[in-house]
């Protein structure tokens, strides 16, 4: 196959800027390399690997007695086993033909990592919120995880099949002519570009979804680190501190070499960030820290919540994670990673419209690389129980117009959109697409539940 932009050049002087036609040009020239309909198609490779086994890599230097409680949250569902598995599906996407066109990837786009949080400003917006795969990578990758997504999870609302594939053909329909839309637009007009949370509710299909999703917005108010500071905390002997509320949120056994551990990890990390924030952190004293589980995919690594006061009613809570390759990073070409925090925030920056002023990166001394952030800070998502079809869609299409906003700032989206065309050929081929993946994702589930009787892996509540 050519490379992209040999292709870019057939349609350009050498040494000029492609117009937006041009770049269009070059992207409708590779259907004739990869055509939409070879996007549809999915069969396992003969030698594909034991998805049990994959699992199983994925979990090595995890905190031992947290892999049995990420085993039974994504065996909850093969919804939840989807989420659990982004490195089974990273593998399998490396078989898949791709045009060439590489965008910053979020690696794990499935639609439970979109959402509402706060920007600097305050104002609340929708986007991606989940980056820990984050990576240089073919912009088909993130679109075929999102739309498999929706497959998967109009399956567990039990909906018909037919309407799980009208919702998944109009995902992928409202990102071709959202990434050609920014395709049109200027750089810096696309760079600035929002989706306000308050968009949701245009998107509703009907009263009852409307007041769910207002239910969202509103909620994301009380969802800050005060909030947290509130729920989370007590005071003992006269000093703040963080509640244990195992398995979700405890103090490690050896409690003050724990907290000394931190208080090194977190001084390197605030060298990281802007210097009016770097000086606005000097405000503050870090007072308690202790592990966190979250989430499905993440549940065993790392993850913890500091506490930090500025006085007595004055605290900042902030969350830190455990930073692990990417599970992309087998399968694409990318520059040298020298810190796995750094990829993150890195990606995070490139991808989301507004990011996080305390978000920075570090490392301990044994050389583990780790990201900060703020806890909660009105972060909210979506409860998909009880969704229609309908809402289903709604849903789908906007979370597909945040990635190609994501895609646009990264990638070049008027190839991407010239690529896909005005016409729906490519959209039927993902909705084949994420109904093949769907069943092999039920087979993999499928799997792990066999590997559960067997005694293989082992699974514990939490």
């Amino acid at each position: 196959m050519k490379n992209v932009q040999e292709i870019a050049n057939q349609h350009a002087p050498s040494g000029k800027h492609l117009s937006v036609e041009e770049r269009q040009a070059a992207g409708k020239a590779l259907r004739k390399q990869v055509p939409h309909d070879a996007h549809g198609e999915w069969k396992p490779a003969d030698d594909r690997a034991d998805p049990v086994a994959l699992l199983e890599i994925s979990n090595r230097g995890r905190i031992p007695d947290l892999v049995p409680v990420r085993h039974h949250r994504m065996l909850e569902s093969p919804f939840t086993f989807y989420r659990g598995s982004a490195l089974a599906m990273a593998a399998d996407l490396a078989q898949t033909p791709v045009t060439g066109i590489q965008v910053q990837a979020c690696g794990d786009a499935h639609l439970m990592n979109f959402g509402g949080f706060a920007s600097p400003e305050r104002t609340l917006i929708f986007d991606l919120n989940d980056f820990d795969e984050t990576l240089p990578g073919p912009w088909e990758w993130d679109l075929k995880r999102l739309v498999t997504s929706i497959y998967i999870a109009g399956e567990d609302l039990e909906l018909k099949e037919d309407a799980i594939d009208d919702a998944v053909r109009a995902t992928a329909e409202s990102y071709r002519q959202a990434i050609r839309d920014y395709g049109g637009m200027r750089a810096l007009d696309v760079w600035y570009s929002q989706i306000q949370a308050d968009t949701l509710l245009e998107y509703a299909p009907d009263k009852t979804t409307e007041k769910a999703w207002k239910r969202m917005t509103s909620r994301a108010e009380d969802r800050t680190g005060a909030d947290a500071f509130l729920k989370q905390t007590e005071e003992v002997n006269g000093k703040r501190r963080l509640i244990d509320q195992p398995p979700q949120l405890n103090h490690p056994p050896e409690a003050e070499a724990y907290f000394a551990k931190i208080k090194n990890i977190y001084e390197k990390y605030v060298t990281t960030l802007r210097d009016e924030y770097q000086f606005l952190l000097q405000r503050y004293r870090l007072v308690d820290a202790s592990l966190k589980v979250v989430g499905v995919g993440s549940v065993g690594t790392h993850c913890g919540v500091a506490l930090l006061m500025a006085d007595d009613d004055d605290p900042l809570m902030l969350q830190f994670k455990e930073a692990r390759p990417s599970v992309l990073e087998p399968y694409v070409e990318h520059p040298p990673i020298t810190h796995q925090g750094r990829r993150v925030v890195h990606g995070q920056r490139l991808m989301q419209a507004a990011s996080d002023i305390f978000l920075g990166w570090t490392s301990d001394e044994a050389g583990q690389d780790y990201y900060f952030r703020q806890l909660w800070d009105k972060k909210t998502s979506i409860n998909l129980k009880g969704f229609s079809a309908k809402g289903l869609m709604a849903y789908g299409n906007i979370c597909s117009r945040a990635l190609a906003r994501a895609h646009a700032c990264s990638g070049n989206p008027a190839m991407i959109g010239g690529y896909l065309g005005s016409d729906n050929g490519f959209d039927k081929a993902l909705t084949k697409f994420a109904r093949a993946y769907a069943k092999q994702n039920k087979s993999d589930y499928t799997a792990m539940m066999a590997a559960v009787k067997e005694g293989r892996i082992e699974v514990k509540p939490g």
